[in-house]
């Protein structure tokens, strides 16, 4: 589909379990767009879901540990791929928002705050 970007991500525990997602952002996503991001991201791809209002995807892997974060969670999800958006990915993803949207929520970070994450409690003890 032209005009649209899907940011696809992780959540990988320390376990090695994954889940997958990704948002479709409406427009076209540079690279120069992406440098910026990725400048942004803990190095270069970490960054904490909530923060950017992107879907969790740490609870998937709940089901794993009795339907609770366990010792191997954490509140960091992974930045995979910026490509341009397919029929498939319309039926499997939500629209997000806008490409210019997203950057601007990333822009705003100064710090990234793991206490957002549902994990984080898991992350204290």
């Amino acid at each position: 589909m032209q005009n649209y970007t899907t940011f696809e991500y992780m959540y990988r525990d320390a376990a090695n379990y994954k889940a997958w997602d990704g948002v479709i952002l409406a427009g076209i996503l540079t690279q120069k767009d992406e440098k910026l991001i990725r400048q942004h991201f803990d190095e270069g791809e970490f960054f904490i879901a909530e923060q950017i209002g992107v879907p969790s995807l740490c609870m998937r892997l709940w089901q794993y540990s009795n339907g609770q974060p366990n010792d191997d969670d954490h509140a960091w999800h992974t930045a995979y791929n910026f490509r341009p958006t397919t029929n498939d990915d319309i039926a499997r993803f939500t629209l997000w928002g806008t490409v210019e949207d997203f950057i601007a929520r990333i822009l705003t970070v100064r710090k990234w705050d793991t206490t957002l994450s549902p994990n984080y409690t898991a992350m204290q003890n």
